[in-house]
């Protein structure tokens, strides 16, 4: 195995760095006290990794540091205002203050979830993000987007709130159902339409090592997709320019598939999947892109064994569902859609007759 990684993430107010490799866990305190002053660490843990948050305990309380654990269900269901203020209450039973450091240990849900109670306690507590899934590793644990759900509607209670660090142990992902690895590799695809048509390409070559998970290849992949998100949100930290928007490519879709469905009917990288291939139909049926680049995006989604329909889904619902999304401004929807490989633009003022065109194609 190759060494470990950096990535480092460099913004207006302060920089973070993301390090990715093997065996982290272990010596997870260098890194950490590199970066923090820590006493106390509240850790927020899904409740599935819990044999591998007993590794990065060990080494913080050789390290003298007093952990309190407080562990959280896995799932979309958690991240919901009854699970931030049940953990409100534990962290203030635990003597949690502004001086605490929380901890995230776990899926995408984990991470958004403890980084808005980490956001909100006593104004904000300083907070590290351990990502042990393949879609928090690549996308959520960095960019510093926290939040929770509201019902039929997603991540629409939230901030902004930069993590201290990021620390990927690339062994987590061997614990992983296929489901859930495959789910991640959505997220992974959706770098290389939007920002990187070589990323794409290196990805179709090396198909079948990230199927079966090599190592050194996902190391690779890991770290390239959280430089191209760096990048993006190093320039538009908070969306105030609209370039962050690009990273939402097939998440209009994707949101309304995940409400209309029923959270956790779909996983969230199964959901953007069927929403990236939505949003290639709208593009394709608007002129911006030719069918050839649809169906190179179709098959590499499929040879990941992801979903690219979601049949049995009531149109004017997901259109309905639609109108809740984040980017729509004085009521009418907004995309980010491609115009060639590598590049997406957020297109204002959809027709929603284009849009039920693309859900019929997308079907």
């Amino acid at each position: 195995m190759q060494q470990s990684t950096t990535v480092h993430v460099e913004l207006e107010s302060r920089g973070y760095d993301i390090l990715i490799g093997e065996n982290l866990l272990r010596d997870c305190v260098p890194f950490l006290s590199a970066r923090l002053r820590m006493t106390h660490v509240a850790a927020v843990v899904d409740v599935n990794v819990r044999s591998w948050f007993s590794e990065l305990l060990e080494s913080l309380r050789e390290g003298g540091i007093r952990v309190s654990v407080h562990e959280v269900p896995s799932g979309e269901g958690a991240k919901s205002l009854v699970e931030a203020e049940r953990l409100w209450s534990e962290l203030l039973s635990a003597g949690t203050d502004r001086k605490s450091v929380l901890l995230a240990m776990g899926g995408g849900v984990t991470g958004d979830l403890a980084g808005f109670v980490a956001a909100t306690f006593a104004r904000g507590l300083e907070f590290v993000q351990v990502p042990t899934t393949l879609l928090s590793q690549v996308d959520s644990s960095v960019g510093g987007k926290v939040g929770i759900n509201m019902p039929g509607a997603k991540n629409m209670i939230g901030v902004f709130w930069q993590p201290a660090g990021v620390l990927i142990d690339l062994r987590t992902l061997t614990s992983l159902s296929e489901r859930e690895y495959r789910s991640g590799l959505a997220e992974v695809v959706k770098y290389g339409v939007i920002l990187d048509a070589d990323f794409f390409a290196w990805l179709e070559r090396e198909q079948q090592a990230i199927r079966v998970r090599d190592r050194q290849v996902l190391q690779s992949l890991v770290a390239r997709c959280c430089r191209l998100k760096a990048d993006v949100v190093e320039k538009d930290e908070r969306e105030t320019t609209g370039l962050r928007a690009v990273l939402n490519y097939g998440h209009t879709f994707c949101h309304a598939i995940e409400s209309v469905a029923g959270f956790g009917q779909y996983l969230h990288g199964e959901a953007v999947a069927i929403g990236m291939t939505m949003a290639a139909e709208l593009a394709r049926r608007m002129g911006r892109i030719d069918s050839a680049l649809v169906a190179r995006q179709t098959a590499l989604l499929r040879v990941f064994g992801l979903p690219t329909t979601a049949r049995a889904l009531d149109h004017e619902q997901l259109i309905g569902a639609m109108r809740h999304d984040k980017k729509v401004e004085h009521g009418r929807l907004r995309f980010v859609l491609p115009s060639r490989l590598g590049h997406v633009e957020l297109v204002d003022g959809v027709e929603d007759v284009r849009v039920r065109e693309a859900l019929a194609g997308g079907e």
